[in-house]
């Protein structure tokens, strides 16, 4: 039987992301006893904790974790190198100890004035340009394969020049007669040459974008001038492309040895990822929270962090990357900051490791202290807008109705970031006729306010409308001008599928931009789906009230119970009304069956 989860983790395998990573099962000693990797490690690491049929070992390893980590990466290939770097430097209880001294095939691109391009497991500085290495063979295998269908670039291993080709030093083989090589030992597609070279590390880096652009316009033109034969084989060309494309992006390996840090921060707290590469792979990496004690600065924070982090990996490489330049660092480190290229995407992946790592933390605080997350949502919206005075009770009103008809409107009310569904209100409009949501809006607002004046009850810190500028401006009308009201309002604008976008504030009103990440955002989404959901569901009711009862209501000498009867005996209005004389005299009796037989009669006369 599986291992009855405790709330710590739990909470860690809700708020596991759906990212290609490594991740590692701690003991309650805080040792190492396992380490995987996923493509997905939201769903990799909850099976753990799902299955009832698992092995003994299995079992036993789930009822030993007492703590999960995880580093996010962004390929499988370098989860499967930190994977294998993790077990060889904890050798963990429950893995399979992998042998020292593996190597993975790298790409090499010589440093010759007619290249090659070939796998090799082993890097000769000098010799070339080496992009790896990589966990899966195959992936180089695709990737050399693919150059060489598209581009005859030479797989021979003689140094060739172009003195010693102007001097015919060398002849065609085998493989140019089957066009399988372009001959360039005999001088032929010199100009193509360095173009191929460059496409081929395109290909390789995964940037194929532009090298398919360019093969759908050669394509194109080479349909236009009839010229079938070749445009066939661009065609080609470009199908063996897309197939490539989704398979790897390989990282070029002159990002040597370097350790990378991401930096957050929230409050007094701190945050600071640490990733360390080698040969253009992630190997390692750690995390770490600090508490502002006094009025430390982020550079104070990240050249404490960047020590620390280091001596846990025991990292001695000389070059560090870092988001700004720290205070206080080991001068003898070279730091690399304003990079671009492969460099400026490891620190973007440091980057996303730090900030999952914070929303984990403050997910976890939120958990242990709701107060506090009401709190801080609520300040973060009342900086955003600039309000006076933390936003603690918040009204969200919406309309609904079809083509006018069974108009009603309803208003949820928000109190400390949650909806305070015993507080909610209806309302049925009385003095709008059609569609007319301005108007409709104008009297719900005045409705609800005069109301809540008139009791002494006090007034909302926001108002939120359902709806762009017009709502907007319709509630201000009564706001402002009518009831002589100061209360803050916005809007929710939504995009062109219906969901909610941004939040509009002021007057004029402006769009206030939220990241669509963030715990404000996502309380806009809850107010403009709840408010939906609330007006919404008590249109449905009035309109299926209208549409059943309102032809019954009308009869004479027809109640409640008698409406009842009727509709059990008939099974709708419809067959009621198309219903003889005697089935209502059988059903009602003769004189009252007469009477509402007569009475719908002259309904359908009309």
């Amino acid at each position: 039987m599986a291992k009855v989860i405790d709330g710590h983790i739990d909470f860690l395998l809700r708020r596991m992301p759906e990212s290609p990573g490594v991740y590692q099962y701690l003991d309650r000693d805080g040792q190492i006893i396992y380490v995987g990797k996923a493509k997905n490690l939201h769903r990799r690491v909850n099976s753990y904790f799902q299955k009832t049929q698992q092995s003994s070992k299995t079992r036993q390893l789930v009822a030993h974790i007492a703590d999960i980590k995880y580093v996010v990466v962004d390929s499988e290939q370098d989860a499967f190198l930190l994977e294998n770097n993790l077990i060889k430097q904890h050798q963990p209880k429950y893995n399979i100890l992998l042998k020292d001294g593996k190597s993975y095939p790298s790409i090499c691109i010589t440093r010759e004035e007619y290249p090659r391009i070939f796998k090799t497991r082993s890097i000769q500085k000098g010799l070339g340009e080496y992009y790896g290495p990589y966990s899966f063979g195959n992936t180089v295998d695709l990737a050399l394969e693919l150059i060489h269908q598209l581009f005859p670039i030479r797989t021979c291993t003689m140094p060739i020049r172009s003195d010693e080709i102007e001097r015919g030093r060398h002849k065609v083989c085998l493989k140019y007669h089957i066009h399988r090589c372009c001959g360039i030992c005999e001088g032929h597609e010199r100009e193509r040459y360095s173009e191929w070279i460059q496409a081929a590390k395109k290909i390789i880096r995964g940037d194929t974008h532009e090298l398919i652009g360019q093969l759908e316009q050669e394509m194109q033109a080479q349909a236009r001038d009839m010229q079938y034969e070749e445009a066939g084989e661009t065609k080609r060309k470009l199908e063996l492309l897309h197939q490539f494309r989704s398979k790897t992006i390989i990282t070029n390996s002159s990002v040597q040895d370097i350790d990378v840090f991401g930096y957050d921060e929230q409050d007094q707290n701190v945050y600071i990822a640490m990733l360390h590469v080698h040969n253009g792979s992630v190997v390692q990496g750690q995390t770490i929270a600090y508490r502002r004690q006094l009025d430390e600065s982020r550079e104070e924070l990240l050249a404490m962090g960047m020590y620390e982090l280091r001596q846990q990996l025991e990292s001695e490489t000389q070059d560090v990357l870092v988001p700004f330049l720290p205070d206080g660092f080991d001068e003898s480190l070279h730091v690399h900051i304003g990079v671009t290229g492969d460099r400026k995407q490891l620190l973007q992946l440091a980057q996303r490791n730090v900030e999952q790592y914070k929303q984990d933390c403050l997910k976890q605080s939120d958990k242990l202290n709701p107060e506090q997350r009401a709190t801080r949502i609520l300040t973060e919206l009342k900086d955003m807008l600039h309000l006076e005075k933390m936003p603690d009770w918040i009204d969200s009103f919406d309309n609904s109705h079809i083509q006018g008809q069974d108009a009603v409107a309803g208003c949820i009310v928000i109190r400390r970031a949650k909806p305070q569904k015993s507080e909610y209100k209806r309302f049925q409009l009385r003095n709008i006729e059609g569609k007319d949501d301005y108007g409709s809006m104008r009297e719900v607002v005045r409705r609800r306010y005069q109301h809540l004046i008139e009791d002494g009850q006090g007034l909302p810190d926001l108002i939120i409308a359902d709806g762009g500028i017009g709502q907007m401006n319709a509630i201000r009308e009564v706001v402002e001008d009518q009831l002589g009201l100061s209360i803050p309002i916005a809007g929710l604008k939504k995009n062109d599928r219906h969901r909610t976008q941004t939040l509009l504030f002021g007057f004029p009103p402006q769009e206030i931009g939220m990241p669509i990440t963030s715990d404000v955002f996502r309380l806009m989404v809850q107010i403009q789906d709840e408010v939906h959901r609330f007006a919404i569901t008590y249109h449905k009711s009035r309109r299926s009230k209208s549409h059943t009862s309102s032809q019954l209501d009308d009869l004479q000498g027809v109640g409640a119970a008698t409406k009842q009867k009727i509709l059990l005996h008939f099974g709708s209005v419809q067959r009621a009304r198309s219903a003889r004389l005697e089935e209502w005299q059988s059903l009602l009796g003769t004189r009252r069956g007469s009477a509402v037989y007569e009475q719908l009669l002259h309904k359908i006369t009309l």
